[in-house]
């Protein structure tokens, strides 16, 4: 298989540094020569290659952003965001694994665990040894977390939760669970607070779910909480309210924006040295006037949203970024790559269905990105009341 070359025609690669550089192309050839030879099996036999963890772990991609004395990376968020690209050009699922690894759990415990809980989790989530995921969507509560009915009662000296959490990444593979609930009486979203619970735990359980027809490479479960007992300890002291899990899906959030643009270039890449090879009528697709028009649509996009992440990178890496510039890229990025990868399949023809290309596999996963850590609807009127002033939901 050749070696990805990348896509940059604004030259945004002279506005990285050479440490930036040298994290994207350890992670771009770890993807070419590691997670393309298998992802296309995986996605068919719908499982996550479990076999690639401790080779992430290697890499240092778990929590990669997070500091160097919990056993992490420490790098910045510029180089945290091209690792995502690089895995969701891979595939979809396999980037959603290191986020909710990194962003979703590890992240959690380092801004509101106590001293105790960062030493004890994070070097092991660091090297792969403890994977975790993130409880908080409900049957019933997606788009509106704050409703959720998992509630966690003080008993003695712990609490007992009792929940259902779905669309749970991570859930059948991982050894912990962030786990959001009310505490309590109350019902009001500020009574949440974070847990972190073993999954091995009496009375919890993961189950698969079951007829995806999107991110077929990664595990996604059903959680259920039937009087789970767990210590005090348990409880991160710092959370408080729907403001800390919204803060996790921020970090999340940022590097979906930097993946999408992983799965776009992935797409167009291929789409571009199809048409080259594939001759129609006695010439290559790629001279046609309406494939050429529509590869100058998809590298325009590219590039904009390359230079929006960029920027947000620098943003962020400055503490300047808000959580509504982090919407406005993970809704304009990941709608780019879905038309892209729509668009992809097209210029591939019939063989563009087959697994042997990437473009509908990247299609049908960006579906799902589409939709989580907040629809593309959802910040859209995250936007709008930034904009305005007036909330609408």
């Amino acid at each position: 298989m050749p070696k990805f070359r990348g896509v940059d025609y604004y030259d945004v690669d002279s506005q990285l540094t050479e440490d930036e550089r040298m994290v994207r192309d350890t992670v771009r050839d770890w993807v070419d020569d590691a997670l393309m030879p298998v992802i296309q099996e995986a996605y068919i036999n719908r499982r996550f290659p479990r076999e690639l963890i401790p080779q992430m772990a290697e890499l240092g991609v778990y929590g990669a952003n997070l500091p160097e004395e919990y056993g992490c990376a420490g790098l910045n968020n510029v180089a945290y965001g091209l690792i995502m690209q690089e895995l969701e050009r891979g595939d979809s699922g396999v980037r959603s694994f290191a986020s909710v690894q990194g962003a979703l759990c590890m992240y959690p415990i380092y801004a509101f665990g106590s001293e105790e809980q960062k030493q004890e989790y994070l070097p092991r989530m660091a090297q792969g040894q403890v994977i975790g995921c993130f409880g908080l969507t409900e049957p019933d509560f997606g788009s509106n977390p704050g409703g959720m009915i998992t509630r966690a009662v003080e008993d003695g000296d712990g609490y007992v939760i009792n929940g259902a959490k779905m669309w749970i990444t991570n859930g059948s593979t991982a050894h912990i669970a962030i786990i959001w609930a009310k505490t309590g009486e109350s019902d009001e979203p500020s009574s949440i607070r974070g847990f972190i619970v073993p999954t091995d735990t009496p009375g919890f359980t993961a189950r698969d779910q079951k007829g995806k027809l999107s991110l077929l490479a990664s595990d996604t479960s059903e959680l259920s909480l039937q009087d789970v007992r767990v210590p005090a300890t348990a409880l991160l002291p710092e959370s408080g309210g729907l403001k800390s899990p919204l803060m996790c899906l921020t970090q999340a959030r940022y590097g979906i924006a930097w993946g999408a643009v992983g799965a776009a270039m992935a797409c167009y890449d291929e789409a571009l040295s199809y048409a080259k090879e594939r001759e129609v009528f006695g010439r290559p697709v790629a001279a046609t006037q309406i494939q050429q028009v529509r590869l100058a649509e998809m590298l325009t996009e590219i590039t904009k949203a390359q230079l929006l992440c960029l920027q947000l990178g620098r943003l962020k890496d400055e503490g300047r970024a808000r959580p509504q510039q982090v919407s406005l890229a993970k809704r304009n990025n990941v709608h780019m790559a879905a038309e892209i990868a729509r668009e992809a399949r097209r210029i591939l023809g019939g063989n563009g269905i087959l697994v042997e290309y990437s473009a509908m596999r990247h299609m049908a996963n960006l579906e799902s990105v589409y939709t989580y850590e907040g629809t593309h609807d959802v910040h859209g009127l995250i936007l709008g009341q930034d904009i305005t002033g007036f909330s609408a939901y």
